[in-house]
C-alpha cells in the first residue's frame, strides 16, 4: 500500500506496513492522522531518543487517549471547569458558593469538571453530585487524593504530567470558574485567559468568583488594570475576556448568558464561522458589521446556512451561522462581539440551552 501522506518514514515497507495497519479505521483524514502519529514513533526509534524523552511521550500519549476515550460519550453536554483551593475547609464561605454554583449549573443541564481533590474542588463536586461530576486528578506525594464523591468513578482521571491535565480541563470544558485559590489556581486561571487572549482557545467565559464581601480576587484585578491594562502590556478590550462575579447565582448566570444566542465556532476555509441558537434579524447583523468593523479584514458580517465543509458535525446543520472575515488578531473584541450577539438576540433567558453536539443530555 502506498502511504496515505508526506510525511512518512522514507522507507517503501514501513509506510506501507502502517499504510495497512491504519486502513481499517476512520475516514481517510483520520488514516492520514494515525500513520502520522505512527511514522513519529518510527522517526523516535531513528533519533535514538533517550528513555527519559520516549517516557514522557508515551506517558503523555497514554493519559491523553484513556482521557479522549472517557470523556468521548460526555461531548453532547457543556462542562464547566471550577478552580479552587483544596486546602479550604467546610467552613469557608466559598466552600457553600462553590456547591451551590455546582448544584446550579448542573440544574442547567452541565457538568462540572475539577481536580478532583478536597476543598473548592469537593464542594463542586457535592453540588454537582457523582453522575454530574469528572474529576482530572494529578498524581502527587500530598494533598491530592481524590475526594469521596469522584473516587472510584469511571469519570476519575489520574494524570501523571500537569500539561496532560490542562491540556484537558480546556478541551473539554465550555467555561472557567475560578474560586479562591492558591498557585495551581492561578495557574489554570491564568492558562485560560491566554489561551482566549491569543485565539487558541475557543471563546469561553472566564469568571472569578468571590463572596459577597470578599476581597479575594479583587488585588489581582487591580493589578490587571493598573499595571497590565495601563502600561500597555494588555489591551483594554482584553478586560472583556474576563468577568467578575459576588455570587453562585450570578457566576452561573453569566457562563449560562454566554451560550443564550451564540452557539460555538469554527473556522473554514479562513473564514469564522460563529453558530447561533437562533437566527437575527438582518437589521441586528448589518449592526454588527458596522460595530465591529475592526475586527475584519474585508467585507461584512454574512448570515448564512451550515457550510458543506461543516457536514461532519450534523447535529448543527440547522443551525444559523454568522460569516465573518475575522482578522485574528483583537479576540477580546471578539469576545464583546459573543457579548453584542446575545444583546441583539435577547429573549426571555432559558437555562440550558443547547449543547456543542446533539440535542442537550442531562447527564
Amino acid at each position: 500500500m502506498k502511504p496515505l501522506h508526506p510525511y512518512t518514514t522514507h522507507n517503501a515497507a514501513v509506510d506501507a506496513h502502517i499504510a495497512s495497519l491504519v486502513g481499517a479505521f476512520g475516514d481517510a483524514l483520520d488514516q492520514r492522522l494515525l500513520a502520522e502519529m505512527m511514522v513519529s514513533v518510527y522517526r523516535l526509534g531513528e533519533d535514538r531518543s533517550s528513555t527519559g524523552d520516549l517516557k514522557i511521550l508515551n506517558s503523555a500519549l497514554k493519559e491523553l487517549r484513556y482521557a479522549f476515550k472517557v470523556f468521548r460519550p460526555y461531548r453532547g453536554v457543556r462542562k464547566v471547569a471550577l478552580f479552587g483551593s483544596a486546602r479550604l475547609p467546610r467552613q469557608h464561605p466559598a466552600y457553600a458558593m462553590a456547591k451551590t454554583f455546582g448544584q446550579l449549573m448542573v440544574k442547567a443541564n452541565w457538568m462540572v469538571i475539577t481536580g478532583a481533590a478536597s476543598g473548592i474542588m469537593k464542594a463542586g463536586h457535592e453540588g454537582a453530585g457523582r453522575a454530574a461530576s469528572f474529576g482530572l486528578n494529578i498524581r502527587l506525594p500530598f494533598e491530592q487524593e481524590a475526594n469521596p464523591v469522584i473516587a472510584e468513578d469511571s469519570k476519575l482521571i489520574s494524570c501523571k504530567y500537569f500539561f496532560t491535565r490542562k491540556l484537558l480541563f480546556i478541551k473539554e470544558s465550555h467555561a472557567t470558574a475560578l474560586f479562591a485559590g492558591g498557585f495551581g489556581t492561578l495557574d489554570e486561571g491564568f492558562e485560560s485567559l491566554t489561551l482566549v487572549q491569543t485565539g487558541k482557545s475557543d471563546p469561553r467565559p472566564i469568571v472569578f468568583i468571590d463572596t459577597p464581601d470578599g476581597k479575594f480576587w479583587k488585588p489581582l484585578l487591580t493589578f490587571f488594570d493598573r499595571q497590565l491594562i495601563s502600561g500597555g502590556v494588555v489591551s483594554d478590550t482584553e478586560r472583556s475576556i474576563y468577568q467578575v462575579a459576588r455570587s453562585a447565582e450570578e457566576a452561573a448566570q453569566i457562563i449560562q448568558r454566554f451560550y443564550s444566542v451564540y452557539h460555538s465556532q469554527r473556522y473554514v476555509k479562513g473564514m469564522l464561522v460563529l453558530r447561533l441558537q437562533q437566527r437575527l434579524s438582518d437589521a441586528a447583523v448589518a449592526q454588527l458589521t458596522r460595530e465591529f468593523r475592526d475586527l475584519l479584514s474585508s467585507g461584512a458580517i454574512r448570515q448564512v446556512a451550515a457550510l458543506p465543509e461543516e457536514a461532519d458535525e450534523p447535529a448543527l446543520k440547522e443551525l444559523p451561522r454568522l460569516l465573518l472575515p475575522f482578522n485574528r488578531q483583537h479576540y477580546g473584541r471578539l469576545i464583546e462581539l459573543i457579548h453584542r450577539i446575545n444583546e441583539l438576540g435577547a429573549r426571555p433567558f432559558e437555562a440550558g440551552d443547547r449543547g456543542p453536539g446533539t440535542k442537550t443530555r442531562k447527564p
